[in-house]
């Protein structure tokens, strides 16, 4: 499983022993010829991050590389072309570029004629979609149109961060969000039919309202992935919120008297934990919700992002956790990925219906073989239930199949 950790995992997050225990339970399982329906695992994150950018060079290569497969010498004209434009990956990957639009090189003329070759690319393969699809296996064709888009969106990003413009941070941060959420509408549509599809993110992702983050002086407000799937696919998205009580090691202390936090704590009693629907905020009074306090943020973690009054109506379910510290693998949880079961009405495969199963506490090892898709973000589930319970993150959104 060594390269798995290297190839598969980014930020080091191979390290952690929940991901290593998932990956490993997923393999035991679909190597097991008693289970007929596989368990397949993607990441969905954007090729996008705070500290830099990926290149677009992995994604368009994937393109020309399935046409090349196809043949024609205008295919390998075309990537001479796209590898002269495309030059060193240092250039694009500049950690700078974030917070300095001059260090960006998404606007050079470079990168505008690699915006063209690209969206050139999506549409030749919406004309030859005939063509392609009788050549080769249709999910290829399908794969090689999305990792287009893709590359076309990832392109766009880069120019926003080489922007002089005050909103250039909110804008990469919805772009990102939206990315997400056309993976996640991609994935969806590759398993139709075969299962649930349950997402790991950041509670800020899957909510359905507006994310907010302070930074600095600036309130930056975009709408996240969650929001694109509420929109998209109406009741079939069932999103699931985690809150925490206290947690030394992220600088989070007792909850204030009268916070959702401190409410919940309350009732799920020391050491424990709840899971309970919201209800959408129904049977409450809107100005019973809005004036909710909200309790103190993390002084050691600035990803920690305490509920809000709209918090019931952003998540079906919260998952409360009394008390939590940091992953196994000692690093700071970041990141996403979702999990993805093939099995029909019952969601994940689990005598115990529609319960998710990874990485089970019970000693059930029973496992599978994890597909890797190119590099795998972060998804660490901790032990099994209605949910499963994390180490300490923000966590889950469901999509559900017609029917289930």
């Amino acid at each position: 499983m060594r390269p798995s950790w290297r190839a598969g995992f980014s930020h080091g997050f191979g390290k952690l022993e929940a991901n290593r225990e998932l990956v490993e339970w997923m393999r035991a399982y679909n190597s097991d010829p008693s289970h007929r329906i596989k368990i397949q695992f993607y990441g969905f994150d954007s090729p996008t991050e705070m500290t830099f950018t990926d290149s677009p060079s992995h994604v368009l290569h994937f393109v020309l590389d399935y046409l090349a497969s196809i043949g024609g010498a205008i295919v390998r004209e075309r990537s001479e072309r796209i590898d002269a434009l495309l030059g060193k990956d240092s250039g694009w990957e500049n950690p700078a570029a974030m917070m300095d639009s001059s260090q960006s090189v998404g606007l050079s003329p470079e990168a505008t004629a690699l915006r063209i070759e690209a969206e050139e690319l999506i549409a030749e393969l919406g004309l030859r979609r005939l063509e392609l699809v009788a050549k080769g296996e249709k999910i290829r064709y399908l794969e090689a149109v999305h990792y287009a888009k893709v590359a076309w969106q990832l392109l766009n990003y880069h120019a926003i961060l080489a922007r002089d413009s005050p909103d250039r941070i909110v804008l990469a941060l919805g772009l990102r969000d939206a990315m997400m959420a056309e993976n996640l509408v991609y994935i969806f549509s590759r398993q139709r039919g075969r299962g649930k599809v349950l997402i790991y993110a950041h509670n800020s992702h899957l909510k359905r309202g507006r994310a907010e983050w302070q930074l600095g002086a600036d309130l930056l407000r975009w709408w996240p992935a969650g929001a694109h799937l509420a929109e998209i696919f109406g009741p079939l998205y069932a999103v699931i919120g985690t809150a925490v009580g206290f947690s030394d090691e992220n600088g989070i202390g007792e909850s204030e008297a009268g916070t959702l936090e401190a409410r919940l704590a309350a009732a799920s009693g020391p050491g424990s934990g709840l899971f309970i629907p919201t209800h959408r905020g129904q049977g409450l009074s809107a100005s019973e919700i809005e004036a909710l306090p909200i309790r103190s943020g993390g002084v050691k973690n600035p990803t920690y992002f305490p509920l809000i009054s709209q918090s019931l109506n952003d998540f079906d379910v919260l998952a409360f956790l009394d008390a939590v510290g940091y992953s196994r693998g000692g690093i700071q949880p970041g990141w996403v990925g979702a999990a993805v079961a093939e099995q029909g009405r019952n969601g994940f495969p689990s005598s115990e219906g529609d319960h998710p199963r990874a990485a089970h506490p019970s000693g059930d090892k029973g496992g599978v073989q994890a597909k890797m898709k190119g590099r795998i973000p972060h998804f660490a589930l901790k032990s099994g239930g209605s949910v499963g319970a994390i180490e300490w993150r923000p966590f889950c959104g469901l999509l559900r199949p017609q029917g289930s």
